[in-house]
């Protein structure tokens, strides 16, 4: 993907939904997360642009980096159940808005 070859970057699992998004992300010792997010929202609205639409976002964002004693897996189910909690469908596997793009190492 470029953003790994390009940047060290990598987006790993993502759901995408109606009001916002999760993704799993993984980047180098000297990634900085806030750049990262304002990038990401500064091209998004950009296409969207393009394309007649516009989006607005709520200012910053919220992370979570996944400590030593937490599970991938456990989070990632977490996150993918978000659509079943909110009533979009009976099962994650449901959800066509998810998938993994890169895969990143899982402790």
């Amino acid at each position: 993907m470029r953003g790994l070859a390009e940047f060290g970057v990598a987006v790993g699992r993502y759901v995408i939904m109606p009001d916002h998004l999760h993704l799993f992300v993984c980047g180098g010792a000297d990634f900085d997360l806030s750049e990262w997010v304002k990038g990401l929202k500064r091209a998004i609205s950009g296409q969207l642009r393009q394309n007649g639409m516009f989006i607005r976002w709520q200012p910053g964002f919220f992370d979570h980096r996944l400590r030593n004693d937490e599970s991938f897996s456990e989070k990632w189910e977490y996150v993918r159940s978000n659509p079943v909690r909110a009533g979009l469908v009976a099962r994650p596997e449901d959800w066509p808005y998810q998938g993994e793009l890169v895969s990143i190492d899982r402790a």
